[in-house]
């Protein structure tokens, strides 16, 4: 055996190279620059370099290619001294030693341990999913890694039969990827209608004819019962639960995720649904941090990158001591479907309806041209919200729903995005406050944008370089497009705006911060 022991006074090694395990390897690196003061390792047991996983479903629907997702240049690891190791897996921790012992034979020593494991595809218990050696039956994929989204393209050509089970967020993304390439495509799916974690029952069901309306084929109330192979054990076909077949070339698993927690499991850390974590994302050995997919928090598992950054960005704070009260609090969700033709968000509250006296709800309903709102509002605040075809007034939305800016008196313009003049004066760039938070999965505000286009960076690409703004789940794009927009133009306002970017953060007025 090979015993790797790195030279700073410290030695953090990481334990996943995901989009977590990326984050908190730059985040350290940010923090404490000098390689001799902290040493970074990264472990991961994907052979490729980190990448941005929310992207696969764009890289299905043929809009990016697996490259293009990656989250950083090869060559940026080097030039911050971040060893990464690909294509190894950490098979075992000694925590009394402090080693992690790796399937190559190696063993890798640490002072701090931060595990960013993540999750993997649920796999439904139904007949003929797995072979006898456990792996997944022939003409049957995960939609988790590129990867699998290499297998899922190669097998998507026109006239292919798809069947995915799972009409959640990443399910509908892969169907709707699936189907602008020419395949026949079906979603099996237990709930009454698609996207029930994110959707009400009368969004769901616009959602469901608007997917119906582009020649999606949707199974709603129904769970697989088995597949069904031919002598050769080629995938047929499917079975639902009332007997029904479906004929299909390739079944998609999209049926939810659970944490990856048998390495912290088997060095006996505290689990539940996920490797138990504190506010300062400590785990019951206070040497290993846990993050992202796999960490629980106050009894919740994020499925969400937001939440992973937020994570990397406390534990980087206390393990370089640059701030020792951070902490971590709860992540506010804000969720939106990624698929071409389909404009959706949700966020907070969306099962709040008008029998609760303690809420006001006002909802708008057009089935036939998919559309659908409603927004849910309490002491004069937005608490939730459901946008399916309305992109004018989502933006709007989220500023209200992030900030906590007391809501206009109309009401209802909250669902038409017109009409008034606060909700116009809100909307605007040269009225958004500095502290309001355009992209969440990075937590960058207008100020950092501000600064950045002062800088020098000119346009969305160039923001996104400097500030990260928009390399998360990207729907904050738009929203970045039309600030660099307005600072081109040269608005009497962006002086002020520009004037305000140059003050610290901590110094800006906190009025309306997230």
């Amino acid at each position: 055996m090979i015993s790797q022991h790195a030279t700073g006074e410290r030695d953090i090694v990481i334990v996943g190279n995901g989009m977590a395990g990326a984050r908190m390897a730059e985040e350290l690196r940010q923090r404490q620059p000098d390689p001799r003061q902290l040493t970074i390792t990264v472990i991961g047991d994907e052979p490729c370099p980190a990448y941005n996983r929310i992207l696969l479903s764009t890289v299905l629907a043929g809009g990016l290619t697996a490259r293009e997702t990656r989250l950083k240049p090869d060559s940026w690891y080097e030039r911050n001294a971040i060893t990464v190791r690909t294509g190894v897996l950490a098979e075992k921790i000694d925590r009394d030693a402090r080693r992690v012992y790796l399937n190559d034979g190696s063993i890798v020593e640490y002072d701090d341990l931060v595990l960013a494991t993540g999750s993997r595809s649920f796999v439904p218990p139904m007949e003929g999913i797995r072979t006898s050696d456990g792996a997944l039956a022939r003409g049957v994929r995960a939609f988790r890694t590129v990867e699998d989204c290499d297998a899922i393209l190669a097998a998507t050509t026109p006239g292919a039969r798809i069947t995915v089970l799972g009409g959640g967020l990443l399910g509908l993304e892969a169907a709707r990827g699936a189907l602008g390439r020419g395949a026949e495509v079906t979603v099996v799916h237990p709930a009454s209608h698609p996207m029930e974690r994110q959707l009400d029952g009368d969004g769901g069901a616009v959602l469901a004819r608007v997917l119906e309306d582009m020649g999606m084929r949707l199974v709603l109330g129904q769970r697989a019962r088995s597949l069904i192979h031919d002598e050769d054990g080629t995938l047929t076909g499917l079975l639902l639960e009332d007997g029904t077949e479906l004929a299909t070339d390739l079944v998609v698993l999209s049926a939810g995720i659970r944490p990856c927690t048998e390495l912290a499991e088997q060095c006996g850390l505290d689990i539940d649904r996920g490797v138990i974590v504190d506010d300062q994302l400590r785990t019951s050995d206070e040497r290993i941090r846990a993050i992202g997919e796999c960490a629980e928090h106050r009894g919740m598992v994020y499925g969400l990158v937001q939440p992973a950054w937020e994570h990397a960005a406390v534990v980087a704070d206390h393990l370089t001591g640059t701030n020792a009260t951070s902490s971590y609090q709860g992540t506010s969700q804000t969720t939106r479907l990624k698929a071409h033709g389909i404009d959706l968000a949700s966020m907070g509250e969306v099962y709040t309806d008008l029998h609760d006296r303690e809420a006001e709800v006002l909802a708008l309903a057009d089935p036939v041209r998919g559309r659908y709102a409603k927004v849910i509002v309490r002491d004069e605040r937005l608490v939730g919200a459901v946008l399916l075809g309305n992109p004018e007034v989502t933006g709007m939305l989220a500023q209200y729903f992030d900030t906590g800016m007391a809501v206009p008196a109309d009401r209802m313009a909250l669902l038409l995005g017109r009409g008034a003049a606060g909700i116009a004066e809100a909307a605007s760039p040269a009225n958004m406050p500095g502290s309001a938070v355009v992209c969440k999965c990075n937590s960058v505000t207008k100020s950092q944008i501000t600064a950045a286009f002062r800088e020098g960076a000119r346009d969305t690409r160039a923001v996104a370089s400097v500030t990260r703004a928009t390399t998360g789940c990207g729907g904050c794009t738009s929203a970045v497009d039309g600030l660099c927009g307005w600072l081109k133009k040269g608005d009497p306002d962006a002086k002020h705006a520009r004037n305000e970017a140059s003050i610290p953060l901590e110094h800006q007025h906190e009025e309306g911060a997230a």
